[in-house]
């Protein structure tokens, strides 16, 4: 048995195509939006912008798929006891992700074959299923992730399962927030990752029509999902509060149980010590998070046995992580949005800002993933089954491990190859010098 290189290949993969998903989620409204304005302006310049999304999603789907296939084969190699024990219960939203993901792939295809043969609102159409399908196949894989949190819908007796309840696990208490909160964080993604690359080409000099249409619908979605993001954050970690507490108690290095526990902004929990030491703390911060009341109790990691209790620093700094850079998204977003209404130009500070949130925006979504699977260790269920009873315990695993980092890093040169590609070719009626 392997335990720490199963984990490390797991949190590889997911790394992965986490960041593929939410383009999926997202991509489909950036192309729904420009085909959108084509029709309604006609303006042949945002039709020449679809179509050229349309390539870029479609190799972007293409690997998505290969990696969530991956992923899908990693479930049942490496933990062979989570899903031999548990595969009945968490089944149906694998089966309706699988169903989704068909339907996705099935007008992916018509609306990639229907330019120029399709009417142009039948084509726009197309694309709907295709962003509908994209964020429920999401939504039903996070139902699985949330019921792993919080487990509920089946009775465990002598380890085995018995009178389970698929639908009620798909709709545990948790699945919700934490759907919404991905939901929103692929929409955020994908706005900045696609704005990052046009801000970038407009700093490279290429400052066309194209360009500024392109950077101002992708921010438009980034910066619109932005403030809800912030909300359903507020709502999920409440959630966490309430039927996670070691982990909540992780996230914000709380060890000691007390009312009017003080919210930490920074710091570094010392475990033997049993405090987080340099943060700046605002008292009665965190019970009014946790509780909605600013004198609530909040539980400590003192309060749970040390063999229950998550790593607590990488799970405090990824929070900080994720917190730290939404705020600093939200500034940038409140700096576009001024811009726009005031409709100043774009100096090249902004460009640089616009850059940069790309990849801040995928550090926060890495940071929260962190979180919610290291925050929930020792259990892969939490309270019900250890992690380290779930792993295979075939040998090879750091052999496996070596091949598919190998595999990933060729697997991400040749789609940045491929879109490079695809952007140096221009379209029928694309004016533009390539």
């Amino acid at each position: 048995m392997d335990l720490a290189s199963a984990r490390i290949l797991m949190g590889v993969s997911l790394a992965f195509h986490i960041v593929l998903a939410c383009l999926g989620v997202g991509f489909p409204v950036l192309l729904l939006a420009a085909e959108g304005l084509a029709m309604r302006t006609g303006d042949a310049g945002w039709r020449s912008l679809a179509r050229r999304w349309s390539r870029a999603f479609a190799v972007l789907f293409a690997v998505g798929a290969v990696s969530g296939t991956i992923l899908s084969f990693e479930l049942g190699l490496l933990w062979p006891g989570f899903m031999g024990t548990f595969g009945g219960v968490i089944g149906l939203p694998f089966t309706l992700e699988a169903f989704a993901f068909f339907i996705e792939g099935i007008f992916l295809g018509i609306y990639l074959y229907g330019w120029d043969r399709l009417p142009p609102r039948v084509h726009w159409l197309c694309g709907v299923p295709i962003a509908a399908a994209g964020l429920a196949s999401a939504l039903f894989v996070v139902t699985a992730n949330a019921w792993m949190n919080c487990p509920r819908g089946f009775t465990l007796r002598d380890g085995r399962v018995v009178d389970a309840d698929p639908v009620a696990a798909m709709l545990n208490p948790a699945a919700a927030a934490q759907a919404a909160h991905m939901a929103l964080a692929a929409y955020v993604v994908a706005g900045f990752l696609v704005a990052a690359v046009y801000a970038a080409g407009i700093l490279r000099g290429r400052d066309g029509p194209h360009e500024r249409r392109a950077l101002g619908v992708a921010l438009a979605l980034a910066c619109a999902a932005l403030p809800f993001q912030i909300f359903a954050g507020d709502r999920a970690a409440r959630v966490v509060a309430r039927t996670q507490p070691a982990k909540f108690a992780a996230m914000e290095g709380q060890f000691a149980t007390q009312a009017r526990a003080p919210l930490r902004v920074g710091g570094w929990p010392d475990e033997s010590e049993g405090r987080t030491k340099g943060a700046v703390e605002i008292p009665g911060g965190l019970s009014w998070l946790a509780h909605g009341d600013p004198g609530a109790t909040v539980q400590g990691l003192h309060a749970f046995p040390p063999d229950e209790r998550p790593p607590v620093a990488p799970v405090h700094v990824s929070f900080q992580v994720m917190v730290g850079g939404g705020s600093a998204l939200l500034l940038f977003a409140l700096w576009a949005a001024a811009l726009a209404l005031r409709r100043k130009p774009l100096h090249r500070s902004f460009l640089f800002a616009a850059v940069a949130a790309g990849p801040v925006s995928v550090a926060c979504l890495l940071a929260g993933w962190v979180v919610t699977e290291l925050g929930r260790q020792p259990w892969i269920v939490t309270g019900v089954m250890r992690t380290r009873d779930a792993v295979t315990s075939s040998p090879g695993i750091p052999l496996v491990l070596a091949f598919f980092l190998g595999g990933y890093i060729v697997l991400s040169a040749g789609t940045v190859a491929a879109l490079r590609f695809l952007a140096g070719r221009p379209d029928p009626g694309d004016t533009r010098v390539p």
